[in-house]
């Protein structure tokens, strides 16, 4: 724990702020160390508010003066290390003095909002945040409280939702999740579409996502036109895999229509099952597998072609429904063979998704869109923090 040293009592105002801001507290404070930090506070207090309104001595006039102080009121201060009871803050007849160690009317710090804010993105639910500041700062936190505390998230989000991209990315995944949201008129699901990227040098990232009804193509370009205009030209994209969505299709061919597309073969392989008969599905799913296996594009035709001369007078309809795609799920091996594990599914994205979907279980629905924003935002940054730290293996820029 760090405790207050001797001369802090001494130090100009100024440096009085600048260590109790940047003081760093590891468990609860001490009743006596608490007081001691108490009286620091105050004196710090009372000097800033002298040297905010051109107050040297008591009762003293000038030309400098630029207000009277009025007394103090008393308040509580939560802190990382525990509560400052009793607090007297100085106040002044116009109301000119406005105190830096914190906000004006704010009954916790910089840092517990921090922790709040932390702790209610990381998956603790807002009660559950009250009851954790309870035991560490000894005074309760609402769930309110927490809510509000949160939404200076948003700032961030926008910053995210517009910061330039580079156009660095050989491969592009899209797909979407859907949550629920509250509404007057009841529950209804709200699509989340996002787009994720692989950078020339092997690094992945979420690079945006936003709200939609539904997967059309108005939605999907919307998305699509953002990263476009914001430095996502697509000049080195080799290929984009998608699960097939008419909509997404429609809105790629207006913004990158000269970039191959992949079909994602989990999901086709799951059209694929939804035609087979129940005492056939894992055969046949299995050697439709072997043919995203294969070596190369011309033995992934011949898998295809030997599993389509065994499987057709049986299972006609899973058939034509794999034939009708064959062209697009081979995109994949135009690329390096390291490279095709990953870019031939959007399993990458899906993993993501479900990190999302592990932050709001608990929740069961979202009150507003903006709360999903900042759920999804606060997601999407925690894995391209952990991302930026290495690339994927076998993506190199020379590959």
């Amino acid at each position: 724990m760090v405790r207050p040293h001797r001369d802090c009592f001494n130090a100009s105002v100024a440096e009085k702020i600048r260590w109790l801001k940047e003081a760093t507290w590891d468990g609860e404070l001490g009743f006596h160390t608490r007081m001691t930090l108490k009286d620091i506070l105050e004196g710090a207090l009372q000097e800033e508010a002298r040297f905010q309104l051109g107050v040297t001595k008591r009762y003293e006039r000038g030309p400098q003066r630029r207000d009277q102080l009025n007394g103090t009121y008393v308040r509580s201060l939560q802190m990382a290390g525990g509560t400052i009871p009793d607090l007297r803050v100085p106040r002044s007849r116009k109301g000119l003095y406005d105190p830096q160690v914190f906000d004006r009317y704010a009954r916790r710090t910089v840092g517990v909002n921090e922790t709040i804010c932390r702790m209610f993105l990381r998956g603790v639910s807002t009660r559950e945040v009250g009851e954790i500041l309870e035991v560490l700062t000894g005074s309760p936190v609402s769930a309110t409280t927490v809510s509000q505390v949160a939404r200076a998230v948003d700032a961030h989000v926008r910053a995210y939702h517009a910061r330039p991209l580079q156009d660095a990315y050989r491969y592009l995944l899209l797909d979407g999740i859907t949550v629920k949201c509250k509404t007057a008129t009841g529950l209804r699901k709200v699509v989340v579409l996002a787009a994720y990227g692989l950078s020339l040098d092997g690094y992945r990232e979420l690079i945006d996502f936003c709200l939609a009804e539904g997967e059309s193509e108005a939605d999907w370009t919307r998305l699509l036109a953002s990263l476009f205009q914001r430095g996502l030209r697509g000049e080195h994209l080799r290929l984009i895999t998608t699960d097939g969505s008419r909509g997404l299709l429609a809105a790629l061919d207006m913004v990158y229509p000269h970039v191959p597309r992949q079909r994602c073969w989990v999901h086709k392989l799951r059209n694929v099952a939804n035609l087979l008969r129940a005492r056939n599905r894992q055969a046949c799913l299995g050697e439709a597998a072997m043919i995203y296996k294969a070596k190369c594009r011309a033995e992934a035709i011949q898998r295809f072609k030997e599993w389509k001369r065994h499987w057709q007078d049986r299972e006609p309809k899973a058939v034509a429904c794999l034939q009708a795609d064959l062209q697009a799920l081979l995109e994949c091996f135009a690329a390096p063979e390291a490279h095709r594990p990953t870019v031939r599914t959007t399993n990458p994205i899906e993993r993501a998704f479900r990190e999302v979907r592990r932050r709001t279980r608990p929740m069961s629905c979202f009150n507003n869109p903006a709360s999903i924003e900042r759920i999804i935002f606060a997601v999407l940054s925690h894995l391209n923090a952990k991302w930026s730290k290495r690339p994927v293996q076998h993506f190199t820029q020379n590959s």
